[in-house]
C-alpha cells in the first residue's frame, strides 16, 4: 500500500478533521524514529498513519483497533501494520515486541498532549514550543486532563527513550509538517 492509498482509506472513514491530523503528527513521528534508527520510513510512516483509521466507527476500547484490524487486511495492508497497529491497544492482547511497534506506543498519544500545548501558548505555533512547555503543562493536572501521563511515560520507557527527549524530537518531526496540522501560528 503506498501513502496515497492509506491516506485515501483514512479519508474514507475518518471524517473528524481533528483526528485526521492526530494521524498525521503520528506518522511524523514514526517517519522521524524511522530515519533516526535507519529502518524502513514508509512501513513505520504507514503505521502511524493508518493506526486511528477505525476510531469512528470503533469507538470502544473493545472494538478498536481489533474489529479495524480484518478491514486493513481486506485492504491488503502489510501484515507488519496490522499486529503493530494491534499492539497499540493494551486489551487486544497482541505485545509490543518490535522497535516498531514500541514506538507506535509512545508517539500515539503524546502527539495529542504535544498538540494541546501548542494550541494554548500565544503563537499557537510548533516552531517555539520547546519541551520545557511541554513538561510546565504536564505538571499542571488539570491541563489535559483525560490524557494518561503515566502511559505516556511507561510508553517512553518501554521504547528505551527519556520522556523529554522524546517530546523534543516528537515536537521536531511535527514541525516538518506543520501545516498540514494547522500549527504554524502567528509568530511574531
Amino acid at each position: 500500500m503506498t501513502r496515497d492509498e492509506a491516506l485515501l482509506l483514512v479519508r474514507e472513514y475518518v471524517k473528524n478533521e481533528g483526528l485526521v491530523r492526530h494521524m498525521l503528527s503520528v506518522e511524523a513521528a514514526m517517519r522521524y524514529y524511522a530515519e533516526k534508527f535507519g529502518a524502513d520510513i514508509e512501513l513505520w510512516g504507514l503505521t502511524g498513519l493508518l493506526h486511528d483509521f477505525d476510531w469512528e466507527i470503533h469507538p470502544t476500547s473493545e472494538q478498536h483497533p481489533s474489529e479495524g484490524a480484518p478491514i486493513l487486511q481486506q485492504h491488503g495492508v502489510d501484515p507488519v501494520i496490522v499486529r503493530a497497529i494491534l499492539s497499540h491497544g493494551d486489551h487486544t492482547g497482541v505485545t509490543r515486541d518490535s522497535l516498531m511497534e514500541k514506538a507506535l506506543n509512545a508517539c500515539d498519544e503524546i502527539t495529542g498532549l504535544i498538540t494541546a500545548v501548542a494550541l494554548v501558548r500565544p503563537s499557537r505555533s510548533l516552531s517555539d514550543l520547546e519541551p520545557s512547555s511541554v513538561k510546565k503543562k504536564w505538571k499542571d493536572k488539570a491541563f489535559a486532563a483525560g490524557t494518561d501521563r503515566a502511559g505516556m511515560e511507561q510508553a517512553a520507557a518501554e521504547f528505551g527513550i527519556d520522556l523529554w527527549e522524546h517530546v523534543g524530537n516528537v515536537i521536531t518531526a511535527m514541525r516538518r509538517i506543520a501545516p498540514e496540522l494547522g500549527l504554524v501560528g502567528e509568530i511574531a
